[in-house]
């Protein structure tokens, strides 16, 4: 089981107080936008193996949403920081890096 942060209320706790709603830092289009530009935004989704960034909401708790980045194949959280952050902080791809040396943050930071 997943143990998770929110960095919103700073409450740590098992990840079943919270609810996962898919990829963070997805680029959103407005009312201009192109058809495929659309298509892309709602259906196209990373689903990498290894480092991932996603979307998280602190449903029984304070409610407000955040990110956090994880390993998908070993469960470990490498942090979390808040939903407003339009890309990963520095001190969490340091640690992704410390945990992981062969990462490269380049696709999974776009």
């Amino acid at each position: 089981m997943l143990s998770i942060h929110c960095p919103n209320c700073g409450v740590t706790a098992e990840e079943t107080e919270f609810h996962a709603h898919g990829e963070a830092h997805l680029k959103r289009f407005g009312p201009g936008a192109s058809d495929a530009d659309f298509e892309s935004y709602l259906f196209m989704r990373k689903n990498p193996k290894g480092v991932h960034f996603e979307r998280w909401r602190h449903q029984n708790g304070c409610g407000k949403w955040f990110h956090v980045a994880r390993c998908t194949t070993t469960l470990e959280v490498f942090g979390s920081y808040t939903a407003q952050t339009s890309a990963p902080p520095q001190d969490i791809l340091d640690h992704i890096q410390d945990r992981r040396p062969d990462w490269d943050g380049a696709e999974s930071t776009k």
